[in-house]
C-alpha cells in the first residue's frame, strides 16, 4: 500500500495566493514598533499598509517580553495578534534564542497536552511572559468584534511565539478558528511536537526567504522538528509550497540549506514580497 502512496509535489504559488500573504507580512513587520505606536496605529509604512486594522492591546518592553499587539482587520474579518522577533541589541532577547533545551510545556497554559511534547525553553519561556495578556487582549477582540476568526503572525523570536500563541488560544477560547503565518520560524519542538501541530485544525504556514539560516535551527540531531506548512521563497523570486515535515527537497530550506554554512543570514528580515523586516 505504502508502496503505491503518490508523494506530493512541491508546487509553486500563484501571484494572487502570494499577494494574499502581503497584510500578514505588514502584520509581522509592525510587531518591532514600540507598543505605543502600535496602539495608536502610527507606526508609518506597516501601518499606513493596513490602515484598516483597529488595535485592542498591545504591550512587552522588547527585552524580557517581546513587543506585542493585538486588533482587529475587518477587511479580513479576523483578530490579528502579532510578536516582536529578537532584537539583537538587547541581550535577553538572544539569550532567549540560545535556550535551546527542549521541555514540556507549561501545563497551566497548556492543558491536557502530554508532557512527551517539548519546546524550546527560551521559545516558550518568553511566550509565557505574554500569554495572560495577549488572551485577555483576544478575548476583548472577540467580544466586541464578534468573529471566531484569530490570526497569529511574527517573524523569527515573534514567528516562533506565534506558533505556541497560535496552540495555546484554542485551549482556553472555544469555537475559534486559528491561523499562523510565520517569517523565518526557527524550529520551536521536537518531533512529537511537529506531529501535535499538525494533528490540529490550525492552518499553518511557515514562510523561508531564500538561504536564511534561521529556519534551520536548532539542529534536527538536537531533536528538533519543524511542522508542515513550509513556503521557500527561492532565488528566483518564486514561492514554492513544500510539502511535509523537513522537506529535503533542494527547493525547500532543509535541502537548500543543508548546514548554516550555506546559508546566508542577510536573508532572514527578507525581502517577503518586497517587504523588509523591522519597524
Amino acid at each position: 500500500m505504502f508502496g503505491r502512496m503518490k508523494r506530493q509535489a512541491i508546487t509553486a504559488l500563484t501571484t494572487n495566493q502570494i499577494t494574499a500573504f502581503r497584510p500578514y507580512t505588514h502584520y509581522a513587520s509592525t510587531g518591532y514598533c514600540e507598543p505605543a505606536t502600535t496602539l495608536a496605529w502610527d507606526c508609518g509604512a506597516n501601518c499606513e499598509a493596513n490602515p484598516q486594522f483597529i488595535p485592542v492591546a498591545s504591550g512587552g518592553d522588547g527585552d524580557l517580553t517581546q513587543f506585542w499587539f493585538v486588533g482587529f482587520d475587518p477587511t479580513l474579518g479576523e483578530v490579528i495578534v502579532s510578536h516582536q522577533g529578537t532584537d539583537t541589541s538587547e541581550i535577553l532577547p538572544v539569550l532567549e534564542d540560545g535556550d535551546i533545551i527542549l521541555e514540556a510545556l507549561n501545563s497551566s497554559l497548556f492543558p491536557g497536552l502530554s508532557r512527551n511534547i517539548k519546546a524550546h525553553s527560551g521559545f516558550a519561556g518568553s511566550q509565557e511572559r505574554s500569554a495572560t495578556d495577549v488572551l485577555a487582549a483576544v478575548n476583548t477582540a472577540i467580544t466586541k468584534f464578534g468573529t471566531k476568526k484569530v490570526t497569529v503572525t511574527g517573524h523569527s523570536l515573534g514567528a516562533a511565539i506565534g506558533l505556541l500563541d497560535a496552540i495555546f488560544l484554542p485551549l482556553h477560547i472555544s469555537g475559534i478558528t486559528t491561523r499562523f503565518v510565520g517569517y523565518g520560524l526557527p524550529r520551536v519542538g521536537n518531533q512529537e511536537f511537529a506531529n501535535y501541530v499538525d494533528s490540529l485544525p490550525l492552518l499553518v504556514t511557515h514562510i523561508n526567504n531564500k538561504e536564511d539560516i534561521v529556519p534551520i535551527l536548532p539542529g534536527r540531531f538536537l531533536g528538533y522538528h519543524h511542522p508542515s506548512g513550509e513556503i521557500h521563497i527561492v532565488d528566483s523570486g518564486s514561492w514554492l509550497s513544500c510539502p511535509g515535515q523537513d522537506n529535503t527537497s533542494d527547493q525547500c530550506i532543509v535541502g537548500d540549506v543543508p548546514n548554516i554554512f550555506d546559508g546566508d543570514s542577510s536573508d532572514h528580515d527578507g525581502p517577503y514580497d518586497g517587504i523588509e523586516m523591522g519597524c
